[in-house]
């Protein structure tokens, strides 16, 4: 390891007291990041000094924040969203479809407007990317954080949540069904005039197996005037149709096809 000189320690924690960010106390003295946060660790353990990692978390510091990029968001958790909260690993993930460039850039822009401090990565897995947002502070904003798989607990929005979502439902709407909803077309065949012609049209799923989502989905639906479905498989419940004209047409309108 390179020894560097007291002067030379001297001068870089002097600067990191004032409140100069580590990288930039590297780069003026040309001395490694890992060296510079080695230094700052045992100042601060020499004057007894506790570090609190900073945080930009909307409940946690009562600032504001976007409440359309976190109600979009919040649809993407309970569909197909998980945190990681360990000692030594938190983050927030998305699991999208590798080929839906816009939703992945959509998810990453959300997380980027709830929270912009946290780092966020893209992890590219075998047809699909992880987007992920580096805090211990998501659990915060996201209470429905609990062990176990979202189905197998109950899935209950606070009060704070329940506002923004009846403030932008569709915004709401909508990340559910990028996360865990489609839009498709549907065929079928009617006779016209004698003669038997294939009829298209379009519909939107979602498939969730969880009552409480489903339920959070479709009460939204509701007072969204949109009208919906139960579509059973196989004895299961887990699919919501959207398949009215007028309907389908008002989500063309404030949803659309993931891409």
């Amino acid at each position: 390891m390179e020894q560097h000189s007291p002067s030379i320690r001297a001068q870089a924690v002097a600067l990191m007291r004032q409140g100069v960010p580590n990288r930039t106390v590297a780069e003026q003295l040309n001395i490694p990041r890992g060296t510079i946060g080695w230094w700052r660790s045992e100042d601060r353990r020499m004057r007894g000094e506790t570090y609190t990692q900073p945080t930009d978390c909307p409940r946690c510091t009562g600032r504001e924040f976007d409440t359309v990029s976190y109600a979009y968001l919040l649809g993407l958790y309970l569909g197909d969203g998980h945190i990681i909260s360990k000692r030594k690993q938190h983050h927030l993930s998305v699991y999208c479809n590798a080929t839906q460039t816009g939703l992945i850039a959509a998810a990453a822009d959300a997380m980027r407007k709830v929270m912009p401090t946290p780092s966020i990565q893209h992890r590219h897995k075998p047809g699909c990317v992880e987007v992920k947002s580096s805090t211990k502070h998501w659990i915060c904003m996201f209470p429905q954080h609990g062990p176990g798989k979202k189905h197998e607990r109950r899935i209950v929005l606070e009060s704070w949540q329940r506002e923004i979502v009846d403030a932008h439902p569709w915004e709401f709407v909508r990340g559910l069904i990028h996360s865990d909803g489609c839009r498709t077309t549907n065929w079928t065949t009617r006779i016209v005039q004698g003669e038997r012609k294939r009829y298209e049209y379009p519909r939107y799923f979602f498939t969730n197996v969880s009552d409480d989502i489903r339920q959070l989905y479709t009460d939204t639906l509701d007072s969204l005037g949109i009208e919906w479905t139960h579509c059973t498989r196989n004895g299961n419940p887990y699919n919501i149709s959207v398949a009215r004209k007028a309907s389908v047409a008002l989500m063309d309108e404030h949803v659309g096809p993931k891409y």
